[in-house]
């Protein structure tokens, strides 16, 4: 009983593993795939430069810092998985909306959890994956109708602009 509770529980843990790797990659090609199939050739631009500003910010931490992952291996952070989950699913909320959001924010949290379960990562290495991706996308992401309210300053000003697409 006792083995057979231990094989169950590593079927369990490769599963989860083995869901986040997918979804990994099912997000991305969720974002740039509504881009194109709604003619969004500005968003689909939108998303290429945030995930590419996501996936290079990563590297870049990932190769200067070279952290020891939890299962031995090494560069772990922060999590490339859980940073361009989070960039498709800060794209879809603020481009489309909450509708296609939430959805993808839920399956961005499994992918980083899926990590940290999986000993690949570290709870730090995850949670500064998810900040490096939204805060990518929040970036260079702008609504794909609707009002969208921004933060502006230069060297002589600050303020707000607000802008309204149909």
């Amino acid at each position: 009983l006792l083995c057979l509770t231990i094989v169950h529980s590593v079927r369990a843990r490769d599963r989860i593993e083995s869901t986040g790797d997918v979804l990994q990659f099912v997000l991305p090609a969720t974002a740039a795939g509504l881009a194109l199939g709604l003619r969004d050739d500005e968003g689909l631009f939108q998303f290429v430069e945030s995930a590419a500003l996501t996936l290079g910010a990563t590297y870049a931490l990932k190769y200067t810092i070279d952290e020891q992952r939890p299962d031995g291996g090494c560069h772990s952070f922060p999590s490339g998985h859980t940073s361009i989950s989070f960039a498709s699913a800060e794209f879809l909320r603020k481009r489309y909306g909450w509708q296609y959001g939430i959805p993808a924010y839920a399956a961005a949290t499994f992918v980083g959890y899926s990590r940290v379960e999986a000993d690949k990562h570290y709870t730090h290495d995850v949670i500064a994956g998810a900040a490096i991706g939204i805060v990518s996308s929040y970036l260079f992401t702008r609504p794909y109708r609707g009002w969208d309210v921004q933060v502006e300053a230069d060297g002589g000003y600050c303020g707000i602009s607000l802008c309204h697409k149909w």
